[in-house]
């Protein structure tokens, strides 16, 4: 095991790097939507934005980024504060087992915590094991602060 060597939030030049991940992570997850284009132009809109980062890591000090992490903020009104969506996280398969996705889980918190948010809250399939058990190991739980178990739920519009 090598190690994360660098993380590093990505600038706006870097939209073609951070597209081409997330095209992998979506190919990843079986599906053929959006297009190429579509998360190209996605990126470029969200990075201009403001309320979005991406954040990319390399197992070595030189290298290109083998895993990402979408952050998207906005504010809460329960706790008066921003609050961060850690959306997306994807590390490739080639680069797993490297630290990558405990040190950008740990890179978003501390970009969360840099914006004076008060929670970070992420989703993942309930079969997705190896992600289960990072996201338990990080201190994320299923649980509010007042001990109540939270379900996120969906629907498609």
């Amino acid at each position: 095991m090598s190690g994360v060597a660098r993380v590093w939030v990505a600038g706006s030049a870097e939209a073609p790097a951070i597209a081409g991940l997330l095209a992998e992570f979506r190919d990843w997850m079986g599906r053929s939507a959006p297009g190429d284009g579509a998360l190209l132009a996605s990126v470029e809109l969200l990075l201009a934005d403001g309320g979005c980062e991406y954040i990319l890591a390399a197992p070595t000090p030189d290298g290109e980024g083998e895993a990402i992490c979408q952050l998207r903020y906005r504010h809460g009104v329960w706790y008066s504060a921003p609050d961060c969506w850690l959306e997306d996280l994807y590390v490739r398969p080639t680069a797993r087992g490297r630290g990558l996705g405990g040190a950008l889980i740990e890179a978003a918190c501390a970009r969360a915590r840099a914006r004076g948010c008060r929670r970070i809250e992420l989703d993942t399939d309930t079969g997705n094991v190896p992600a289960l058990g990072l996201y338990r190991r990080l201190g994320f739980s299923a649980k509010d602060a007042q001990g109540e178990t939270r379900v996120l739920m969906r629907r498609a519009l």
